[in-house]
């Protein structure tokens, strides 16, 4: 991770507002800016960037190491969805298998010199963003929030922005 330079978290209060999509997005408007870009899924137990890229059927090659697949031949892509059998088989873990994931995703996977790593990750405040904050603690540029209109998506995003507040996560943006 000492070859990325700003890593952008991609977080919601709520499930189903469109994170994956807004993650998936701002990656490949960052790469067809010419940025090396790469896109991190650590929705474990709903990975839908696979399918929102077109990589669905694509697995994970390691050597020393994973190696990202690639979308469109610029932007680095990882998720869970890669390595599951089948697109609908269930993540059924609990925290720490999930964490050890994330873990070896934040420390094993090649992905060369990159300007961006956007990391899509589970709605909420859960375990999984814990880790990333402990990872990264000052090291990232800060969040993306993501929301819909409705009062129930509003207040959850408003928690959200309470714990970005309380941990110190730079709010970088609201869509």
């Amino acid at each position: 991770m000492a070859d990325v330079k700003h890593k952008i978290l991609v977080l919601s209060g709520k499930g189903g507002v469109g994170k994956s999509t807004s993650s998936a997005q701002l990656a490949f408007c960052l790469a067809k800016k010419g940025f090396e870009v790469g896109l991190l899924d650590v929705d474990l137990c709903g990975p839908s960037i696979p399918r929102m890229m077109g990589l669905e059927g694509h697995s994970v090659h390691t050597s020393v190491g994973w190696s990202p697949v690639y979308a469109d031949d610029t932007l680095a892509v990882m998720s869970i969805g890669f390595l599951l059998g089948s697109k609908n088989d269930p993540v059924i873990w609990r925290g720490p298998r999930k964490n050890g994931l994330i873990q070896q995703f934040l420390s094993e996977v090649n992905w060369g010199k990159l300007d961006y790593l956007v990391i899509d990750t589970p709605p909420g405040t859960s375990d999984s963003i814990f880790l990333l904050l402990n990872v990264y603690s000052q090291d990232q540029d800060g969040a993306v929030l993501v929301t819909t209109p409705q009062e129930v998506a509003l207040s959850d995003v408003r928690k959200e922005i309470s714990f970005c507040r309380k941990t110190g996560i730079n709010i970088i943006g609201l869509i």
